[in-house]
């Protein structure tokens, strides 16, 4: 069947008192490894296209500066690449736009198969964060597509995003900002932060999550809350990365065991970036110092280049312009780029798949309601949302 919105999920992991993990991807192999580590636990799947990874998959190699018709072109690469793994599969699945920057940016993807949305209006005064997100709800919920929207600032840097420091969510606000906006997720500031350098110790603000649930279950108003900059940065990954030859300096995460607690304080979806892209760099890195005859290869030759000179860089993004095609169609030319291939999906599965068992996820896909985007667009008009 079709990828289901966002907010079956999210109902799911209410009803059911587990949490959800969304995981970004930057690359058709990504997507393909994400269903399909997802499929074997029988988890619903989540999975995550950053505002700038539209970009990059737009074929936007310096993704930082990607046009809106790059994020046009990488929002159906990736909305393709979703649809082909995803709309056979036995569990359901989302497409989720995380860090929307604006408006048109939230219209491309829905436009390229995204079945939820976040715009991202949180630098914004608290009318105009309103504003903007009642403006993006209106145009998605009449397409059946979920959004999620944020409130208070999170430190921390991943792509466009950046704060020097954080400013927590206040629980009344939260509410007040649901009730005017009709949003089916909010990500709260609750001691995350954006990016792999978090800092030792992170300690969360559990008592947010609380109070805002506790608020809205109060008002009977259904929301879920969605914790930003929740990667845990595994330090074994980080060593590996650092022996095989990386400078990767003061990585720390969020701890798994407070992520666990968040999810039985109110948090019903966590979103993971970073450890992904570490473990894939580390696999990268791993092919090869085990295969060096591969460092002279034709198609991914380059690739070593790139890891040898950017030594303190672990996003893959920096490392696969050389495979383009690869990266945004998933064409595999030859058997050094199968190899290549092979470092992504094993990543994505590695940490993935941890996730999915320690947030609880695993068996209830059938606990979420196989809906269309247009049976779900139907609910919202129904139900004046």
């Amino acid at each position: 069947m079709m990828l289901v919105p966002l907010r079956a999920i999210l109902e799911a992991t209410e009803k059911e008192h587990y949490a959800q993990g969304a995981f970004n991807v930057n690359a058709v192999a990504q997507a393909k490894a994400a269903i399909q580590v997802h499929e074997m636990f029988r988890s619903p799947a989540i999975l995550q296209g950053a505002d700038l990874a539209n970009g990059f998959m737009g074929g936007r190699t310096d993704f930082m500066n990607a046009t809106l018709e790059d994020k046009k072109v990488g929002a159906q690469n990736i909305g393709n690449a979703v649809k082909k793994y995803g709309e056979d599969s036995p569990i359901p699945v989302a497409l989720h736009l995380d860090h929307g920057r604006d408006f048109d940016s939230c219209k491309a993807a829905i436009a390229g198969g995204y079945t939820s949305v976040m715009i991202d209006g949180s630098s914004l005064p608290f009318e105009e964060n309103i504003e903007l997100t009642r403006e993006v709800v209106k145009y998605a919920h009449e397409r059946g597509v979920s959004v999620e929207a944020e409130l208070g600032v999170l430190a921390g840097v991943e792509d466009h995003v950046f704060s020097a420091g954080s400013t927590y969510t206040n629980p009344l606000d939260a509410v007040e900002f649901i009730k005017k906006t009709k949003v089916d997720a909010l990500a709260i500031s609750y001691g995350t932060m954006h990016g792999a350098n978090k800092g030792k110790g992170a300690k969360l603000r559990k008592e947010i999550a609380i109070a805002t649930k506790e608020c809205l279950l109060h008002e009977g108003i259904f929301c879920a809350l969605v914790s930003h900059g929740s990667s845990t940065v595994p330090q074994y990954i980080v060593k590996e990365i650092n022996e095989l030859g990386g400078d990767i300096q003061n990585a720390y995460g969020i701890e798994l065991a407070q992520l666990k607690e968040a999810a039985r304080c109110g948090i019903a979806k966590i979103n993971v970036d970073t450890d992904i892209r570490l473990a894939v760099t580390r696999n990268m890195k791993e092919l090869f110092h085990y295969r060096p005859e591969l460092q002279n290869s034709a198609s991914i030759g380059q690739i070593y280049r790139l890891l040898e000179e950017k030594k303190t860089a672990f996003d893959p993004r920096a490392f696969l312009p050389p495979i383009m095609n690869t990266v945004m169609y998933g064409d595999v030319p030859d058997e050094d780029v199968a190899a290549i291939v092979d470092c992504i999906e094993r990543g994505v599965k590695e940490v993935v798949g941890t996730l999915i068992v320690e947030f609880g996820s695993v068996g209830k896909a059938l606990a979420v309601e196989r809906v269309t985007l247009d049976e779900m667009a139907e609910r919202y008009r129904k139900e004046g949302i």
